[in-house]
């Protein structure tokens, strides 16, 4: 049994911040306790009056101070020196930039592998403050990392390289949340990746080949977004931003080169990792609307650490029916070009905030190409990867009410046609939303080890904030498998299925 000290799933939770680009930040940064975990912000929002009222979230640290039970584990100005014993609820801070401080290191950068190292001693100093000399707090006690942008590589690197850190040290870590890491790198317009010649303040620690260095990625490293089998990617989880125009990153420069369909540092394509559940939010990399500093930013960490099911939905294209008078082109042979813009937005019932969100406006919806969607080479192509997403029972609005309710705002567009003539004439067709509905959910799961899961939903357009319909479900490896039909049968139209696959989690 877990001892008191040691309450799953509350472990202890280790932040790791990102990169300073110059020494006046490391400065900056190093002079402050939190090192950004403790930042919040205020944003403006309409009620539905059309009264104009402030959301103001007050922090991680503070929220989680005040929602699950966290303390810091600052005392008398150390983490660490007097040999107290801490709460398995403490906050650490991994403060990997002293050592380049003029005032408290040595005023010059190691190499990542550096930090990483440092990482895997301190994972084992947080281990012996919770547990001290007890042998069976020590044998449950596990470590959350909490890491952002170049923190996150900071953690692959101690996890996949067999040459950093030691293995008691790896075994502690349980899960793994990065806020807007570069996981594939970071590209700059005209450039491309970073080069690796950009070594100054570790600049090139973001260029591919010298990723694949340290995270010990054998190959050409056209990709190095995958954990490389050293940890289970479904306990590591990417929240990426989409919102390029609000960061503050190196004084607001980095969005001006990296552009959209990014957080204005990172690209969206490179900000997660391969089989890795991940969340897309409307956020900037940094800054007064960084990522970190954001109400969606914490539902998706406290719900992927604490929370008690894991819902994944995936939209099984069947058909996708062309006007007729593209059918008739692409029927003689015309080649049809068109691209598929596919939007979701996740919201839990009851919230004014949103736990996914995917949208055309927002350079951010999944794209594919007519031709992928009509022979891709693999599923993945064809049916796309909406979300995955965390719900908690600990957060319903009612707390008499068994089931816990998301929101799924589902859209397929296609903003035009093309059908090439063989010569320089191309014919253009405007298109719209194949299919555009919000679906309400309320999934159950009865107690015991062998519950049984019922979902009921309902679509907006036909019963509007209502669960209507029951789904039975199927068995699918371990976890439970709902098929709903998504269909517009009018030309252009879709017929398809979205498949939510939901299994117990923290359990």
């Amino acid at each position: 049994m877990p001892t008191p000290c040691i309450q799953p799933p509350y472990h202890p939770i280790i932040y790791v911040r990102g990169y300073a680009a110059t020494e006046s930040s490391v400065e900056q940064t190093v002079a402050t306790p939190y090192m950004g975990f403790n930042r919040g912000s205020t944003k403006i929002r309409q009620r539905w009056t059309g009264e104009v009222v402030r959301h103001i979230f007050e922090s991680p640290l503070i929220r989680l101070m005040k929602d699950h039970g966290y303390h810091d584990a600052y005392h008398e100005g150390a983490q660490f020196g007097d040999g107290r014993s801490v709460g398995g609820r403490s906050v650490f801070v991994y403060r990997y930039y002293d050592q380049v401080s003029g005032d408290l290191g040595t005023g010059e950068r190691p190499e990542i592998e550096t930090y990483a190292q440092g990482l895997s001693d301190f994972i084992l100093r947080v281990r012996d403050a919770v547990c001290g000399d007890d042998s069976s707090a020590r044998s449950a006690c596990r470590v959350y990392l909490v890491a952002h942008s170049m923190g996150g590589l900071i953690c692959r690197c101690f996890l996949q390289n067999p040459r950093i850190g030691t293995d008691n040290a790896k075994r502690l870590v349980d899960k793994v949340f990065t806020y807007a890491t570069p996981h594939n790198g970071i590209d700059l317009n005209v450039i491309g990746n970073v080069p690796g010649i950009f070594g100054l303040n570790n600049a090139d620690s973001f260029n591919r080949a010298r990723m694949a260095e340290y995270l010990d990625l054998a190959g050409e490293p056209s990709r190095v977004d995958e954990l490389g089998g050293w940890f289970d990617p479904k306990r590591f989880f990417c929240l990426v931003g989409t919102n390029d125009r609000d960061d503050e990153s190196a004084g607001g420069w980095a969005r001006r080169v990296v552009g959209p369909m990014s957080d204005g540092l990172v690209r969206i394509k490179n900000a997660s990792v391969r089989s890795a559940p991940r969340a897309f939010v409307h956020r900037s990399h940094s800054g007064d609307y960084g990522i970190v500093n954001s109400e969606e930013g914490y539902q998706n960490l406290v719900r992927f650490l604490f929370g008690d099911v894991r819902v994944d939905g995936k939209l099984i294209v069947q058909d996708l029916r062309l006007p007729w008078a593209l059918q008739r082109a692409f029927d003689r042979g015309k080649t049809i070009r068109a691209s598929y813009h596919f939007e979701v937005v996740i919201r839990t019932r009851g919230a004014s905030w949103d736990l996914h969100r995917r949208t055309v406006a927002e350079h951010s919806a999944i794209f594919r190409r007519f031709d992928e969607m009509l022979r891709g080479p693999d599923a993945e192509s064809r049916c796309p990867y909406l979300f995955s997403t965390f719900l908690s029972a600990r957060a319903r609005v009612n707390s008499r009410r068994p089931s816990l309710g998301f929101s799924v705002d589902l859209g397929v567009l296609v903003p035009h046609y093309e059908i090439d003539n063989a010569l320089w004439f191309d014919d253009h067709y405007d298109g719209g939303y194949l299919f555009r509905d919000k679906l309400n959910f309320q999934i159950t799961r009865s107690a015991g080890p062998a519950g049984h899961w019922t979902l009921r939903y309902g679509l907006d357009s036909k019963t509007p904030n209502r669960t209507t319909r029951r789904v039975e479900p199927t068995e699918r490896d371990g976890a439970v498998m709902f098929a709903i039909p998504i269909q517009q049968r009018s030309r252009p139209g879709i017929d398809a299925e979205l498949h939510l696959i939901a299994r117990s989690w923290n359990h």
